[in-house]
């Protein structure tokens, strides 16, 4: 019999007893876990499958072989699109100076890979001059220089905005123009503008963009071919969509979960 999420939940050491521990959990398709911190920061690695992981502030989308950064005390979800293989680590905030302070999608490289899936079988405790130490101190090494990748989805607090965006991201290929939202929020469009340059880091443009490219991840994963990609998200064809993907991730659609 399949286990709950709460089951699965139980037991999870986030609690710091060692720098690093970790865990291996495997999670069926469109799964979701409860709204959830932890006492450590946090790297969620999708060994297999897609993880769309949520905070207030945001929402990042983790295809395979790609990572999440959670710092200590951030509240967050994670759906799974498809059946998911996470690995999970579990780092203190005490176990290195230069650990990331906020949440961000992340490379995870070769050398990094394996040093997951060997920390998650550490026995704890162990020894900081053992070997398990030594491959702890290395992975810590290669977590202050993780590289970000362009897969957030920052959210607005601005009432208006948030209203925009919520309508975006239910219905990415919604055609609706700046200047037509100013009228539907009798709010002057330059200030729109603005307000979304301040709290997202992006213009209106960027923003639906985005929302667009994270939609796609999903769908690709899912196994939709990229013609109805292209047309569900309101592009005009396929050779549109693709250059707007390449010019994203610097590789063609088809090429991206490779």
């Amino acid at each position: 019999m399949p286990r709950t999420l709460s089951e699965i939940f139980v037991g999870i050491p986030d609690q710091g007893e060692m720098p690093v521990a970790g865990k291996s959990i495997d999670y069926e398709t469109d799964m979701v876990t409860p709204r959830h911190s932890h006492k450590t920061a946090q790297l969620i690695y999708a060994l297999s499958g897609v993880l769309v992981v949520s905070t207030e502030g945001g929402q990042w989308v983790v295809p395979p072989t790609r990572g999440i950064w959670m710092p200590a005390g951030v509240t967050h979800w994670v759906r799974m699109v498809g059946a998911t293989q996470m690995r999970t680590l579990y780092i203190r905030t005490d176990a290195a100076p230069d650990l990331p302070t906020e949440c961000k999608a992340v490379s995870i490289s070769p050398l990094l890979r394996e040093l997951i899936l060997a920390c998650i079988d550490l026995p704890r405790p162990y020894d900081p001059a053992s070997r398990s130490g030594r491959l702890v101190g290395l992975l810590l090494d290669e977590l202050a220089i993780l590289p970000t990748l362009p897969l957030s989805l920052p959210m607005p607090q601005d009432p208006a905005l948030r209203s925009i965006c919520d309508t975006l991201a239910q219905t990415p290929d919604d055609p609706t123009t700046l200047a037509d939202w100013a009228t539907q929020l009798g709010i002057d469009a330059k200030t729109i503008q603005r307000r979304f340059g301040r709290e997202t880091g992006m213009t209106f443009g960027e923003w639906r963009q985005q929302v667009r490219v994270l939609a796609a991840l999903e769908m690709l994963a899912g196994g939709s071919k990229i013609i109805d990609v292209a047309l569900n998200l309101g592009y005009e064809s396929p050779s549109a969509f693709s250059t707007m993907f390449k010019r994203q991730f610097g590789c063609a659609p088809t090429g991206f979960f490779g």
